[in-house]
């Protein structure tokens, strides 16, 4: 670059006049300017860069003045890269005396990285806009400061560490470990003992993090109405009571004295929430090379073999990209709204957010990105929210109770209420989704007897229907001053509750999907209510005397009904003895789990109740998936075992990590096939709102692409995080709000740290084995160990039976030995023409062994 710009200080002159040459090189410049609107101000005025103290790039003047100083006075010095004029900047510029490109600043050596990385960590959080040469304001000092104590060593003749990187080093660790303010304090004390006189290392919490303040990002402190009525923002910010209840915005802190009153000065506020911006996080991950390249990732990869592996990928971010704009930004943001739940007043704690996103989508913000050496203008679109099923009301507006509880049917429910109980069934609501010509639409006997379906359903809605639905029902905003009223008198009527602030997003009607179903607890309760029903846990069942004395209401069951003699009812197939239920949950005591796979679940076994307790989402997530189907398979008679096995196949197919349109719409073909074949098993009391919506699940899983991208395992587990920051239990809020901003400041530092990123830990698991650590390189692959046993070894004979499965695994599962497995296969297809698929699969688990062995030997 210096050696194409080297004109700028060479041949201004020639022979005592102005060179012409000289005169189009600088007429190439101007108009190099003028190209990017971003640096020209008024349209015709520049940046003037020639020598004068008043200019250097300092003061926009008109671009014919600007020619003229550039003959007279010449370019500033080193001036070869234009970064105030439009091009993009390939040198970092941290002080007078560093400067170095990003691409030689990798290559360094290890003795120098320390110093050029924390330069850089300083300059990508400044962003491109910020000139060390310049006067600084208030807000670049902080950075001023960082590049200071990137100077300095931490004490004389230290080379590895500087004041900033020790500073950072320290808080990355508290918060990785989430260690106290306490601890920190007096941890720095000790390191003070350890360290020469006059050493830079910060004293204690409060000065490290004032040295390093630069690397936070902003929050916003908004005040509230102690009643959840409205957020005192914007129009409303000057007010001092709710428009909506009429509460006082502050305490009236009145305190006696003897003969007298007064009222303190400081007011105090009844209630406020913290907001923390998402366009300053997003810029921010832009301008670090971490992450910069991970944020195009989205747009710049492709599809392979068809399979779904990320949800940009899915039709509906395919859809969405071509009604609007290329590419897109998948938003997470968080909310602190004070210590109550404001439940369907949730959307007055969205404003903030609402708005910024619309002004993200319409007008963007100008973004340097520091992978490709240039700005663009950034636009963010929320493509949908991810919640458990509550949450689902409270940001849709939909209703999730009652017999309207699903928001794919809306009224198109046929959802009643049981007689004995009170409560909502969606027994015999599949059937619609089957073929026309399917026979369970004929049944009369197993489903709701003397009841044929004809009906299909119409299909999910879409955004420009709802929203009509919305306008001509007259639904409020929450933000209105009537809403309460208003909405209250229309939600009589039908499912909806409030008109969701999500649609003042210009683009909110043009998604195919909104919001998410949460697969993690729809999962959980399908689980809950198949192992509780299964195991028959008082209080828990589904199969009680209320269920059965209404069950040959509605279904032809006659062999359940009551004995009139001794009023009793029979034993149900679907129903464990006592000594099988503990045949299974001694099973269960004795399982163990790949490291980190799945929590001990035998710890969740109470032998005593004969029954399980305490499992989480998760454990119930693998127990679903990996152990029902094999727990039940020797007690249940297989009518009722294979559709407890299906339901249980169709979750684990549905959250693979990759996905293929043709399997999805194969699993929903078949989803509303198992639930009726569980509605003739399970009685209409089973049949709740969770036991209805995994009929759509499939249908979500094919328009927004893969699961575990969209339910509530990684926000659950955040939160979760953000829940050990309260440090202080009085002030939580601002607890989690410090700890949040710390978080950010570290997660933001460590990417510059030698090794990475410190919060994903490199260090070997307990169980980790290095295969360079086998010395026997013919050994195969099968037995090459992933990991190493944990506690003391014991040794036991297998049965005959045990040691036919295990040398079966050993063969089926080794890659060696896949060829003969191949030329096996080929003869038996030669030898039985007709075989089908399963067929030759049994064959093979019988003769195999046998045959290798002689093909081996011979």
């Amino acid at each position: 670059m210096e050696d194409d710009r080297e004109w700028m200080y060479e041949g201004r002159i020639v022979n005592g006049m102005f060179s012409n040459e000289w005169g189009d090189k600088v007429d190439e410049f101007v108009a190099f300017a003028l190209r990017h609107p971003e640096c020209v101000n008024g349209g015709t005025a520049i940046r003037c860069p020639c020598t004068l103290v008043k200019c250097q790039n300092k003061k926009f003047l008109n671009v014919e003045t600007v020619k003229v100083h550039l003959y007279r006075n010449g370019f500033v010095p080193d001036y070869y890269v234009w970064i105030y004029h439009g091009e993009k900047q390939v040198h970092q510029r941290c002080s007078s005396s560093v400067r170095v490109s990003v691409s030689e600043t990798d290559q360094m050596v290890s003795d120098n990285m320390n110093h050029t990385t924390y330069h850089r960590m300083v300059c990508d959080a400044a962003g491109p806009e910020f000139n060390p040469d310049e006067e600084p304001n208030a807000e670049a000092r902080n950075f001023y400061d960082m590049i200071l104590a990137g100077d300095k060593p931490v004490y004389e003749g230290n080379s590895k560490h500087t004041q900033l990187s020790a500073a950072v080093r320290m808080l990355e660790i508290k918060c990785r470990h989430r260690c106290s303010q306490a601890w920190f304090d007096d941890m720095s004390n000790f390191i003070q003992e350890l360290l020469p006189q006059n050493n830079l290392m910060p004293l204690d919490f409060y000065s490290t993090k004032k040295l390093v303040r630069g690397l936070g990002l902003p929050v916003q402190v908004i005040h509230c109405c102690v009643n959840n009525c409205m957020i005192y923002w914007g129009d409303d910010s000057d007010l001092n009571s709710c428009k909506k209840c009429g509460h006082a915005r502050y305490k009236q802190n009145v305190r006696g004295s003897r003969n007298r009153l007064y009222i303190r000065k400081l007011k105090v506020l009844y209630k406020k929430m913290h907001y923390f911006p998402i366009t300053p996080r997003l810029q921010r991950l832009y301008a670090s090379t971490a992450t910069a390249n991970e944020m195009r990732w989205h747009s710049e990869h492709h599809m392979e073999d068809g399979k779904m592996c990320h949800p940009s990928d899915a039709p509906a971010w395919k859809h969405f990209d071509g009604l609007m704009y290329e590419g897109g930004i998948y938003v997470f943001d968080c909310v602190s709204a004070g210590p109550t739940n404001p439940k369907g007043k949730i959307d007055v704690f969205l404003q903030p957010l609402i708005a910024e996103l619309k002004s993200l989508w319409g007008v963007g913000v100008q973004t340097y990105d520091i992978s490709k050496r240039q700005n663009f203008q950034m636009r963010v679109a929320l493509m949908w929210t991810i919640n458990d099923f509550p949450a689902y009301s409270m940001m849709s507006g939909w209703s999730i109770a009652g017999m309207l509880a699903c928001p794919h049917c809306m009224e198109d429910s046929d959802a009643f209420r049981l007689i004995k109980s009170g409560k909502q069934s969606w027994f015999d609501n599949h059937r619609k989704f089957l073929p026309m010509n399917h026979p369970y639409r004929r049944n009369t006997k197993d489903f709701i007897k003397n009841r044929k379906v004809t009906k299909q359903f119409p299909g999910v809605r879409s955004g420009d229907e709802i929203l009509q639905d919305l306008n001509n029902r007259g639904l409020r905003k929450v933000i209105d001053v009537d809403a309460e009223v208003v909405n209250a008198a229309i939600s009589k009527t039908c499912g909806w509750n409030k008109r969701s602030i999500f649609w003042d997003l210009p683009y909110w009607r043009e998604h195919l999907l909104r919001h998410n179903l949460d697969v993690m607890h729809i999962e959980k309760n399908v689980f809950d209510n198949i192992f509780n029903t299964v195991f028959n846990i008082p209080g828990k069942t589904k199969d009680t005397y209320k269920s059965r004395d209404e069950l040959n209401k509605y279904c032809r069951r006659p062999q359940f009904a009551q004995n009139l003699v001794t009023s009793k009812y029979p034993d149900v197939p679907f129903v464990l003895n006592k000594s099988q239920k503990k045949d299974v949950l001694e099973w269960v005591k004795k399982l163990r789990f790949p490291d980190g796979y799945a929590s001990n679940l035998g710890r969740c076994v109470d032998a005593n109740k004969l029954k399980m307790f305490g499992m989480k989402s998760h454990d119930c997530h693998v127990f679903m998936q990996r152990l029902l189907p094999i727990a039940l398979r020797e007690f249940l008679p297989n009518r009722i075992w294979e559709p407890i096995t299906e339901i249980s196949l169709f979750f684990k197919q549905l959250t693979s990590s990759s996905l293929i349109d043709e399997e999805l719409r194969n699993l929903d073909e078949q989803i509303p096939v198992i639930l009726c074949n569980l509605e003739k098993i399970f009685p209409p009391s089973f049949f709740d709102s969770m036991e209805h919506l995994p009929v759509h699940l499939a249908y979500e899983a094919r328009i927004v692409g893969p699961v575990h991208y969209r339910w509530m395992y990684p926000p659950k587990r955040y939160l979760r995080k953000i829940k050990h920051k309260i440090m202080n239990k009085a002030q939580v809020e601002g607890s989690i709000s410090i700890g949040y901003i710390m978080d950010e400041a570290a997660k933001f530092a460590s990417f510059y740290f030698k090794e990475g990123d410190p919060t994903l830990p490199l260090k070997e698991k307990r169980n980790e084995v290095y295969l360079d650590d086998i010395v026997d390189d013919d050994m195969f692959e099968i037995f090459k160990p992933p990991g190493k046993a944990i506690g003391a070894e014991g040794k036991r004979y297998l049965a005959d039976n045990e040691y036919t499965a295990a040398h079966l695994y050993v063969l089926m599962n080794c890659p060696e030995v896949q060829p003969f497995i191949n030329v096996f296969v080929t003869e038996k297809r030669k030898q039985f023409p007709n075989l089908n698929d399963e067929a030759v699969n049994a064959l093979t688990e019988q003769e195999f062994p046998s045959w290798f062995e002689k093909h081996v030997c011979s």
